[in-house]
């Protein structure tokens, strides 16, 4: 599904047939920036009913389903299923990487559409491991053919859950910055200048609640999520009172 014009006209397409055909209907996994269109146009999908998820919550990728159990009398689950991918021998593993994956599970001929987040190990004990959330249907061909990550012969298995240590963690942090900023904040929490903000953000790689920003002056509110593409995702948690330089302190709690 591409960006822009056509991301919205197949949305609709979808909404409607759900709404027509009196069933759930699903895209496959989306990025940000097609999140966002789905996110700016949501009212429009209100007939058919719509939610996203990727698997779990603050996935970056996720699912767009039409329906609900309210319109439709019954419960039906994303598509997704969760797929382990580990090293035949840990001795002989490599030190693995997203994109060691990624590229893995796309050469063998999928589209990055049918892939959601991936899940790294971080540690000696999950070294060459990772927690893929794939579209349902594309489970059993990726465990038939994924042999090898890069030099490293793998196995791969469907599982019911990702384990709590290579899942994504909350790390609260109360910082000063000028103001309730958005180019204020993001510098301060990325550790960049406030033009590097600015350019994060007229280029278009900074998403509130999903949708993308294009002013720099927007104050955030509590409990919502910022995503800056390339630097990482957090929640704003509130303002927690001025310094006696008349700076301000925000408590957030940043992605980890």
């Amino acid at each position: 599904m591409d960006t822009g014009i056509d991301v919205r006209k197949r949305l609709l397409e979808l909404s409607e047939k759900s709404y027509k055909e009196n069933r759930y209907v699903f895209t496959d996994f989306l990025n940000v920036s097609q999140l966002s269109a789905y996110f700016e146009m949501k009212r429009e999908f209100e007939q058919s009913g719509s939610s996203v998820f990727g698997g779990m919550d603050g996935c970056e990728r996720c699912i767009v389903r039409f329906g609900s159990q309210e319109l439709l009398g019954y419960e039906q689950d994303y598509p997704i299923s969760i797929l382990k991918i580990s090293p035949v021998s840990r001795k002989y593993a490599e030190n693995l990487n997203h994109r060691d994956f990624l590229g893995s599970i796309i050469g063998l001929g999928l589209e990055r559409e049918k892939i959601g987040d991936i899940f790294v190990g971080r540690d000696e004990k999950s070294k060459g491991e990772a927690f893929v959330f794939v579209v349902e249907s594309m489970a059993d061909y990726i465990i038939e053919n994924l042999d090898y990550v890069r030099h490293t012969h793998v196995k791969v298995e469907v599982c019911d859950e990702i384990p709590d240590d290579m899942c994504f963690r909350l790390e609260d942090q109360a910082v000063i910055v000028s103001s309730n900023r958005l180019d204020a904040i993001i510098a301060k929490i990325y550790n960049m200048s406030r033009d590097k903000a600015l350019k994060c953000i007229t280029e278009g790689k900074v998403f509130v609640n999903g949708i993308t920003m294009t002013g720099n002056s927007r104050p955030l509110k509590s409990g919502e999520v910022v995503s800056v593409r390339g630097e990482g995702k957090f929640i704003f948690r509130g303002e927690g009172g001025q310094t006696k330089k008349d700076k301000l302190f925000v408590n957030i709690s940043k992605y980890v």
